[in-house]
């Protein structure tokens, strides 16, 4: 689907580390530092999170040329920004975290900005949309009356989900839906008290809804789910499934982002608010914005901070940081984009072996970026039998990964890695062995989008099962 998004983008850094002691010039802790991650925040990130999932996403923003904005545009790789002059710095929020506790937060370039310009080419985006979510940030990008006429105008066609902000401003009328969290609503409506019932929460809607005179009002209540206010009708509590959540943050993109896609489908509005606060809450489950690391950096021995690895690719996964398939699909769709080949290969790789290392440098001189498919546990003791793998997946996928020829790897669980492949669309697929090319399993898959398969050959003498065989031996 195409989907615009329209909004202020931030710089988010985690500093992580661990304190085993506290400063001798102050009784504050120590933090070593592990690794400094950075991200997307804002309309970035809801950007980032729906180019995941496979859309084509535009953009529009203000981005600045310091830094930070540098930082940003890494992060924001595959995304299609349409940004007016820079006119402030990019705010930057940087958080400090012992562990998985946070210490402090430090604000940077975050004073009111003004109304950034507006291009012919973001007005565009705006009106070309199969859907729109304006993620208002307080950094002035929804103030420019060009982009508030764009937006009424596309309210009329497309569904236009305005997620507001304290200090932004209100929405333009005949949007689809605004999604305040129940703060946010209660300060707009200017109710006051302390009630945290469903029933307030319905009262700030109703307020909202003729105030902001939208089609309808999404109070989002945390862990509780929702409440939906529609005109001419009671509000309706969307409940959110039980889960533990260390990090809230990202919540509120992730739901404003699925439901404007969900209404873009053609869901009923009360369907596709039940389907966003369920994806809200996966997301939050899978650890949140703070596991989508796009820029992950720790201090060498002389502290400055260095990449963790060498590799070309915008985004690479890294196994039990990320579950599925999106960091794959996104690697395949940026490089895809930039006019590369993305080259795919796949197997078990237990004992990762020098004959295993010579086909995958040999994979990765075909294209521009090489993903591995990578059996799971469960797949390899199916095909292998219960004494294997001999190394866990976690290993294995580490271990591939420290490979500079290997730019993503993949887990699946099935016995193939069709559905795998069905997903990431390679333009050349990889296997060993001393066949024919037509003649591998996935030959008439590849071959649907235009794929064409590569066999390289088997080194003699060089197997995992003769290095099981030996070690046994020894043992």
């Amino acid at each position: 689907m195409k989907v615009t998004v329209v909004g202020d983008v931030l710089l988010d850094v985690d500093i992580n580390g661990t304190a085993t002691r506290l400063s001798p010039d102050a009784p504050v802790p120590v933090v070593d530092v592990a690794h400094i991650r950075r991200r997307a925040g804002g309309a970035g990130l809801v950007a980032t999170l729906l180019a995941r999932d496979g859309h084509d996403i535009a953009l529009v923003t203000a981005v600045s040329d310091d830094d930070g904005a540098s930082h940003l545009r890494r992060a924001l790789a595959g995304v299609a920004i349409l940004a007016g002059a820079p006119l402030a710095p990019t705010p930057t929020k940087t958080r400090v975290r012992i562990g998985t506790h946070p210490v402090v937060r430090f604000d940077e370039g975050c004073a009111p900005a003004p109304s950034p310009s507006c291009t012919e080419e973001m007005l565009a985006a705006i009106a070309s949309a199969e859907a729109v979510i304006v993620a208002d940030y307080g950094r002035g990008i929804t103030a420019n009356p060009d982009i508030r006429t764009a937006l009424a105008d596309a309210a009329r066609h497309v569904p236009v989900v305005w997620d507001p902000h304290p200090a932004g401003s209100e929405p333009v009328p005949g949007v689809a839906v605004v999604t305040p969290n129940f703060a946010e609503a209660r300060a707009a409506a200017k109710l006051g008290g302390q009630d945290q019932s469903k029933t307030a929460a319905e009262d700030a809607g109703k307020h909202l809804l003729d105030r902001w005179r939208s089609n309808a009002v999404l109070v989002t209540t945390g862990e509780d789910g929702a409440v939906l206010v529609e005109r001419g009708g009671p509000g309706k509590i969307i409940h959110a499934p039980k889960t533990t959540v260390d990090d809230p943050c990202g919540a509120g993109d992730r739901l404003a982002g699925s439901l404007a896609v969900y209404l873009g489908l053609g869901l009923a509005l009360p369907g596709a608010a039940a389907r966003a606060v369920e994806d809200a809450s996966a997301f939050l489950a899978k650890g949140g914005a703070s596991s989508l690391v796009m820029d992950t950096r720790t201090p060498d021995a002389a502290g400055n901070s260095q990449p963790v690895r060498a590799k070309a690719s915008p985004v690479v996964e890294l196994f039990g940081r990320f579950q599925g398939l999106e960091p794959g699909i996104q690697l395949a769709r940026t490089v895809r984009a930039s006019g590369g080949t993305v080259v795919a290969t796949g197997g078990c790789f237990d004992l990762l072996h020098a004959g295993h290392a010579r086909t995958l440098a040999a994979a990765r001189s075909m294209g521009d970026c090489l993903i591995v498919c990578l059996n799971s546990d469960d797949s390899v003791r199916r095909l292998k039998g219960p004494h294997r793998p001999i190394v866990s997946m976690e290993d294995r996928a580490e271990l591939l990964l420290a490979l500079t020829c290997v730019d993503a790897v993949v887990v699946f669980d099935e016995d193939t890695p069709e559905a795998c492949l069905n997903q990431l669309r390679p333009d050349i697929w990889v296997k060993g062995g001393d066949y024919e090319p037509h003649e591998l399993p996935e030959a008439s898959l590849v071959a649907v989008w235009g794929g064409r398969c590569v066999t390289v050959p088997f080194h003699p003498a060089r197997s995992t099962s003769g290095l099981a065989e030996a070690l046994a031996k020894v043992s």
